[in-house]
């Protein structure tokens, strides 16, 4: 099971993780927010979610271009 939850949280991202730990906050609260919020505003939360994912992995990108000296 631990397994599953470790692919899963991989797969996802990683948005959660990254709020979670530039405020400070249990990476599972921050993944209970988002659904509490996407319920209540009617998923514009999955908006700002899709664009934190797309900045961190263009972000991600961007560090292993520059990390590679020779090639």
């Amino acid at each position: 099971m631990e397994w599953l939850k470790n692919q899963l949280e991989r797969s996802a991202f990683g948005v959660c993780s990254y709020l979670g730990d530039k405020m400070g906050i249990a990476t599972a609260r921050v993944r209970v927010y988002f659904i509490y919020l996407s319920f209540a505003a009617m998923g514009s939360p999955i908006l700002i979610y899709l664009f934190i994912a797309f900045w961190l992995n263009l972000r991600q990108y961007i560090r292993n271009k520059r990390s590679v000296i020779w090639r």
